[in-house]
């Protein structure tokens, strides 16, 4: 990202995939793609953080981070309940599973609840191995990542051939057209940091009175 913000902001970009085998090729093909989220999130002089599924344990029966009682979570999801918490905005990548987003994308973002991800807006990027870039993962991204509370901005990115775009480190491939690339990112993650800039500014104000996020149960949510 080239432009200056007037604020640095605190984002996250969550890799929806734990797939680290072969077939098909290449393995761990969204990490390429995160990678090259992340470092233009740093160029962009904000703070970036990846988050990878494969550093959390999950495979135990599902339990949410807020069905622990208070201290009593898994440190690991306790840490990452903490950075979402503290982010100021999201950056989804995920590739396409029968035309929906990754299962281990939601997975991980389920086990926390959306009073942590409110009131933040959402970036989407998706990417596959053949043509579509994961484009129709993403028209059931914008309704799951609304329903957190973190919506997603209007532009998004998608990325076919991902392979044939980034490298192993997620730097552009030889004879890769970078400039246009470039664009096409600013585009999506400029909107992201304006909306993330605004929303903190929002949050920030004395007397803030945002209605409260889903906490409990889904009683909160009915009609009189």
């Amino acid at each position: 990202m080239k432009r200056i913000r007037k604020m640095p902001l605190n984002l996250l970009v969550f890799l929806g995939s734990t797939r680290d085998t072969t077939p098909p090729r290449p393995a761990r093909l969204g990490m390429r793609v995160a990678q090259a989220c992340t470092a233009r999130l740093l160029e962009g002089g904000h703070s970036a953080v990846l988050i990878d599924p494969l550093d959390f344990d999950l495979s135990g029966p599902f339990k949410p981070h807020f069905s622990y009682a208070p201290g009593k979570a898994p440190e690991d999801l306790e840490a990452l309940a903490q950075k979402i918490e503290a982010a100021d905005g999201y950056v989804m990548v995920s590739p396409e599973y029968n035309h929906s987003m990754s299962p281990a994308l939601s997975h991980l973002l389920n086990h926390f609840g959306s009073s942590l991800y409110s009131y933040k807006p959402s970036a989407i990027v998706t990417y596959s191995a053949g043509q579509w870039g994961g484009a129709r993962a993403a028209v059931n991204m914008r309704t799951y990542l609304s329903e957190l509370g973190c919506l997603p901005v209007s532009a998004m990115i998608h990325i076919p051939a991902a392979q044939e775009v980034f490298d192993e480190s997620g730097e552009y491939q030889t004879g890769v057209d970078g400039a246009r690339w470039d664009g096409y990112f600013e585009r999506t993650l400029a909107q992201l940091a304006w909306w993330a800039e605004a929303a903190g500014h929002q949050r920030s104000q004395p007397g803030d009175t945002r209605p409260d996020a889903f906490q409990r149960d889904p009683s909160q949510r009915n009609a009189p």
